[in-house]
């Protein structure tokens, strides 16, 4: 598992990567911006750090569930990486037809030149901003279904799945390859900070330049206040809350 933290108005920061035994890895990244000289600590030296900060641990068989390894199990039958948002074939095809085009990967999306299977959503990440615009951003995850030993993801990496500053705060999920490649989170500040761009003009933008060929989308709070977000996949899980009551969730553009 892996997680980042970061604190807009001072830029700092906090993530962890490969971690097994922490029951809640955003906590833990919490701790690596506010109690340690570091921005970034992974594997056996984050799980020593969370021992050491007495974080919540649990053994390893507390986050395997029946339903994740049969999907694993499938995953490396197929010898294919499960990946949220995408579909394997228009929504019109029938059952049948979608399932004869599966057997040999013909209908599949494909990242990295392997082909890509729904259903395995592992990202949660929030954006805040709170009354004085000081802007927050956290995301954390599971990373890909029968993703290769030491594979990191976008979701630690500061400036590529998390990021946050005066201008805004942004959180992303999707084709972690290709959140890193375009620098999404970041991409969205810069283009308020050096172009003028409004919140959800910068969020387009990204979204529709940034990331080539991969899929995606991320969700932004500016400091004035702004909600925006984006995706260029077939839907988002996605929910907001304001302090004067407003309440909305939504999955579909």
């Amino acid at each position: 598992m892996e997680a980042s933290i970061m604190d807009g108005p001072r830029r700092r920061c906090g993530a962890v990567s490969g971690l097994t035994t922490v029951k809640n890895p955003i906590s833990l990244a919490r701790l690596v911006m506010d109690r340690s000289p570091h921005s970034y600590l992974a594997f056996d030296g984050a799980e020593e750090f969370a021992r050491e900060q007495g974080v919540e641990v649990v053994d390893n068989d507390y986050f395997i569930t029946e339903e994740n390894v049969g999907m694993l199990k499938l995953a490396k039958e197929a010898n294919t990486i499960l990946f949220d948002y995408r579909v394997p074939l228009a929504e019109t095809c029938s059952k049948a037809a979608a399932a004869a085009a599966a057997e040999d990967g013909g209908g599949l999306q494909m990242m990295n030149g392997l082909p890509l299977s729904v259903y395995a959503q592992e990202t949660v990440g929030c954006v805040v901003v709170d009354s004085q615009g000081r802007c927050a951003a956290a995301t954390s995850t599971g990373g890909l279904m029968n993703k290769k030993s030491g594979r990191i993801g976008d979701s630690p990496i500061i400036g590529a799945g998390t990021y946050a500053c005066g201008a805004c705060a942004v959180s992303c999920t999707g084709e972690g390859e290709a959140i890193l490649r375009g620098t999404l989170a970041r991409d969205v500040a810069a283009l308020m900070e050096y172009k003028g761009l409004s919140l959800q003009e910068a969020v387009d933008f990204v979204i529709k330049e940034r990331l080539d060929e991969g899929m995606a989308g991320l969700i932004a709070v500016s400091g004035t206040g702004d909600v925006a977000y984006g995706f260029n996949c077939t839907g988002m899980f996605r929910g907001c809350a304001s302090s004067d009551g407003f309440l909305d969730v939504g999955i579909w553009n």
